[in-house]
């Protein structure tokens, strides 16, 4: 299946009440997550401006720290926030993938032999974490090097939540190898999904969808299409890392 097809094929089950209980609850964590990094950025905003040479201070710079704080603060938000969908979409795989099963996948048995829920759960976890830390780490190198730092960010984001979307999909039905196996057979449309993600979480509103949408398009890529049998073959859960 395409990639444009297990997009639009996600976007065409909004109106499916299964899939859209675990939508809205990812959506409402994803807007406090975002909330709360814009108010960490923000705070840090302020205490850098707060830590200015006496000779800066003046009501007409005051202003101007303020506005390119927030402005500042609203931009680490968004490039944060990739890390932050990947730990949601784990937490919300189960609902979301059964509602997509259900609908275009019926000849599918019964998930089985899959890693556990909390193998799945831990595995987004890791994976948000390691994203997180390699974002902040790439802060300097944005600031330094604009370009270079940007594009290494959107890369780095693409492969993290495109990775992070299929395999938390996949390990519904296989063990963590087998999953990463699937993954790499499918490479480039696992990065585009990742590469669609992070365009995504950089619009408001759309970014609440990223966790669900994602996780639904990746069942779609996991199973081939409407119909299709494949989806159901399974190996021991293995070790993620």
């Amino acid at each position: 299946m395409s990639l444009l097809r297990a997009v639009l094929l996600a976007f065409a089950q909004l109106d499916d009440p299964a899939f859209l209980r675990p939508l809205w609850r990812a959506a409402a964590l994803a807007a406090a997550a975002f909330a709360l990094l814009f108010w960490l950025a923000l705070r840090g905003a302020a205490w850098l401006a707060a830590s200015a040479p006496d000779w800066l201070a003046g009501p007409v710079l005051d202003w101007v720290a303020q506005a390119l704080g927030g402005l500042l603060a609203l931009l680490l938000a968004g490039w944060l926030l990739v890390s932050v969908l990947v730990t949601l979409a784990a937490q919300f795989a189960e609902p979301v993938a059964a509602a997509v099963e259900r609908r275009y996948y019926p000849r599918l048995p019964p998930a089985a032999g899959g890693a556990s829920a909390v193998a799945q759960l831990g595995a987004g976890l890791r994976l948000g974490v390691r994203l997180l830390v390699l974002q902040l780490a790439l802060i300097l190198v944005a600031l330094l090097l604009p370009g270079i730092g940007t594009a290494l960010a959107f890369a780095i984001g693409a492969w993290g939540l495109g990775a992070g979307l299929f395999e938390t999909a996949a390990m519904r039905r296989m063990g963590a190898r087998a999953a990463r196996a699937e993954r790499r057979r499918r490479q480039l449309s696992v990065l585009g999904l990742g590469a669609l993600g992070v365009l995504a979480a950089s619009v408001p509103l759309l970014n609440l969808l990223v966790p669900t949408l994602g996780i639904a398009a990746a069942t779609h890529l996991l199973h081939g299409g409407p119909g299709a049998a494949a989806g159901g073959a399974g190996a021991g859960a293995g070790s993620w890392g």
